[in-house]
C-alpha cells in the first residue's frame, strides 16, 4: 500500500503548491510546505506582505491581517494535509471549509510577519476531516481553531 502513497520532497514549494489548491492570487494563502507526516500532521508557511490586497482597507494606515484570512490559510494548508496523504490513484476531490470552531485570536498579524501554518489532522469521517489548527508568528500561537472540512467530488 505504500508504494500507491505520492511522494513529498520537502520543501513544497508554492509551485507545486499550485498543482494541488485550486486557489490563486489574490487567495493562495500558503507559499510554502516545510513539515509533513503522513496522515497526521503538516506545516505550512504564509509570508505576510504589505502588497496585499486586504491591506488596502483593513486597516489604512494600520495594516492587521483579517482573521478570517488566518482561517483560510489553515485551512488551506489542512487541505494541502490531506491531498498530499491521498494515495495516487485515487481521485481527489475538491475540499470546502464547512466549519470553524474554538477559534482564538491572540496576537495582531502584520506585514512583515511569517506564518507558520501548523494543522494536525484528528480525523477522517465519511469524506470530511477534522484538523486541530494552529497559526505562529515567531514561535509564539497568534491563533487557533478546530476546522472541519468536506470533501466533494465533480466540484
Amino acid at each position: 500500500m505504500t508504494q500507491n502513497l505520492p511522494t513529498v520532497e520537502l520543501p513544497l514549494d508554492v509551485e507545486r503548491i499550485m498543482n494541488l489548491l485550486p486557489h490563486r492570487y489574490p487567495f493562495l494563502l500558503v507559499d510554502r510546505v516545510v513539515e509533513f507526516e503522513h496522515s497526521k500532521r503538516l506545516v505550512a508557511l504564509k509570508n505576510v506582505s504589505v502588497n496585499e490586497p486586504h491591506f488596502q482597507g483593513h486597516f489604512p494606515g494600520h495594516p492587521v491581517m483579517p482573521g478570517v484570512m488566518i482561517i483560510e490559510a489553515l485551512a488551506q494548508a489542512s487541505g494541502l494535509l490531506v491531498f498530499l496523504s491521498t494515495p495516487k490513484h485515487e481521485t481527489q476531490p475538491m475540499y470546502y471549509l464547512v466549519k470553524v470552531d474554538n477559534a482564538k485570536f491572540t496576537q495582531m498579524v502584520v506585514p512583515g510577519d511569517q506564518l507558520a501554518l501548523h494543522v494536525e489532522l484528528k480525523r477522517m469521517l465519511r469524506g470530511m476531516g477534522l484538523f486541530a489548527c494552529r497559526a505562529l508568528v515567531d514561535g509564539k500561537q497568534v491563533a487557533e481553531a478546530e476546522l472541519l472540512c468536506a470533501g466533494r467530488s465533480g466540484a
